[in-house]
């Protein structure tokens, strides 16, 4: 099949409508271009996009940086898998602990896999250092989340469109309500299961629903005092959507507020991914200490 130089909106509509899964909704706008914060449709209108693909283009369309970046590396090499070693993952791991000042890095693909890695951590640190009994371990959710769409994931959705025709879904979450410090207190001090509390800096799907300003804090404070971690989901918050480098540096005491080393904040675990990349490969990531 010859590839098309020009093709009309309707035509780009007709032919996803007829070939593609129909999992999604999109706006009835083609885009062909973008650059910087404005993107165009097959017929040259310019649009502000505002929407920045749900934060993954936080730096931009097509920055010229990353771009070029991306072209030299394609050029010298691709993929090794991880069965060999390769001269540059270790100096991305070394330059993203350090910039998030944590121990531990492991680089995935989407949001949603670093958000099932991030339960998967947490289960584990449960059982081989708090010393939960196996397969007890269970993990606080809020009502209203999003964190991506397997099936672990959506198994404590709100959203029953996510849902629909999709089980039987994964035990082992509780939800509560968002914002909510004394939903989070009754469960931890009545439930000696909880291996973690995993939270949206600022609930996206929701609404941009933005939590009280001691929220992220007290529930920090409150993991620590029953001995469960805090996980932060930063796909679509992180890498200064907000304005910082990362939402939880809101709530955080530090005067700066761009740095997430603060400890009344810092999450046990936290989830990066979407700009991480800027938007030109699927890149997200879970972060961590040693322990």
């Amino acid at each position: 099949m010859a590839v098309l130089d020009h093709i009309s909106s309707q035509e780009a509509m007709a032919l996803e409508n007829k070939y593609g899964a129909q999992n999604y909704h999109p706006l009835p706008v083609v885009l062909s271009k973008g650059k910087g914060v404005y993107v165009w449709d097959v017929e040259g209108k310019k649009y502000y996009d505002f929407l920045s693909a749900y934060s993954s283009l936080n730096q931009g369309h097509c920055h010229p940086k990353i771009v070029n970046a991306m072209i030299e590396q394609a050029q010298k090499l691709t993929l090794t898998s991880r069965a060999f070693y390769n001269d540059m993952l270790g100096k991305y791991e070394k330059f993203a602990t350090q910039y998030f000042k944590f121990d531990k890095l492991l680089p995935i693909n989407s949001g949603a896999e670093a958000v099932e890695t991030a339960l998967k951590l947490c289960r584990k640190w449960a059982y081989e250092v708090k010393g939960l009994d196996l397969n007890k371990a269970e993990i606080i959710v809020c009502e209203n989340n999003f964190h991506g769409r397997t099936t672990t994931i959506i198994s404590f959705s709100n959203d029953p469109v996510a849902r629909k025709n999709f089980g039987p879904y994964t035990e082992g979450f509780i939800k509560i309500e968002y914002d909510n410090l004394k939903a989070l207190e009754d469960v931890l001090s009545t439930n000696e299961n909880i291996a973690g509390f995993l939270v949206e800096p600022i609930q996206g799907e929701a609404g941009v629903y933005v939590p009280s300003d001691d929220y992220l804090i007290k529930a920090k404070a409150l993991c620590e005092k029953y001995n469960v971690l805090f996980i932060a989901d930063e796909v679509q918050t992180g890498i200064a959507r907000t304005g910082r480098l990362l939402a939880t540096c809101g709530n955080c005491s530090c005067e700066s507020k761009d740095c997430s080393g603060t400890p009344d904040v810092k999450p046990d675990i936290l989830v990066l991914g979407k700009a991480l990349s800027g938007g030109l490969y699927p890149v997200s990531a879970v972060l961590a200490s040693n322990e």
